[in-house]
């Protein structure tokens, strides 16, 4: 097995568990090559990644091509998708060198040469103001939302900006995707969830569009954007088989009643 080990350098903390984990690898005498996230290689059979779960997202998308599992050693804040935090590196490489691990391919979204494990987020090109969305599916109109923008959402994403946005919270392997208003000028606009063959298009009266995925790569003002299901699926590799509603738990702390004295 050859292990790559993706750093994000902007995350603070970075080095520290990059050299554990080298490290560790090393004593194990497990093949590895380290490289930043702003220069990932197409190699290898398992990845390793260090940072947040924007670090996490962007190798997933990149190593989806390769069906490559991702895990992901949580730095940032909540780190929804990361197994691990620094301090358990010893035995998250055990579990991987001894494949006692299992994995989850999750559905992506593409527009163009743009993909997403999480959502496309669409506003104005005038972010200051509201703008009114068109939403077409599968070439039909469908309706229209004064709002801030557009979260089109994966299941793995509507924990993210859709959930914020007020949009429901789905099972990751379900086939689907949701549409989900953000702060709309409107009582009866809610969110919308369909099956992820359609093809989604949002045009708006402003003319052009702001598009981001996953909150990185943006593409500034076009006059359309169509969304749909990817080809490839990004691979996520778990250590623990607790199950989602435990991360709801844990990580949103989802359903947990107040503590009242």
């Amino acid at each position: 097995m050859k292990i790559n080990v993706v750093y994000n350098k902007d995350v603070a903390g970075y080095a520290d568990a990059l050299n554990i984990l080298e490290k560790t690898l090393s004593d194990r005498n497990v093949e590895f090559d380290s490289f930043p996230i702003d220069n990932l290689k197409l190699s290898g059979d398992f990845a390793f990644v260090i940072g947040g779960d924007g670090t996490l997202l962007k190798a997933a998308r990149f190593y989806a091509s390769e069906e490559i599992p991702v895990l992901g050693i949580n730095l940032g804040r909540l780190g929804f998708l990361a197994q691990a935090g620094v301090e358990e590196i010893n035995r998250v490489v055990d579990s991987v060198i001894n494949k006692s691990y299992f994995t989850e391919k999750r559905l992506m979204l593409s527009s163009g040469s743009a993909l997403a494990l999480n959502d496309f987020v669409i506003k104005g090109c005038v972010p200051s103001r509201t703008s009114k969305f068109y939403l077409e599916i599968n070439n039909k109109f469908v309706c229209d939302y004064t709002a801030d923008g557009l979260v089109i959402s994966t299941p793995t994403g509507s924990t993210a900006y859709g959930l914020s946005a007020g949009g429901p919270v789905l099972y990751p392997s379900l086939d689907a995707i949701v549409i989900v208003p953000i702060c709309p000028h409107t009582l009866n606009a809610r969110p919308l969830v369909v099956p992820a063959g359609e093809i989604i298009t949002v045009k708006t009266s402003d003319k052009l569009l702001s598009v981001a995925n996953d909150g990185f790569d943006t593409m500034e003002c076009v006059e359309k954007i169509s969304i749909h299901k990817a080809d490839k699926k990004a691979v996520l590799a778990f250590l623990n088989d607790t199950g989602f509603y435990s991360v709801l738990r844990n990580k949103l702390h989802w359903g947990i009643s107040p503590d009242i004295k």
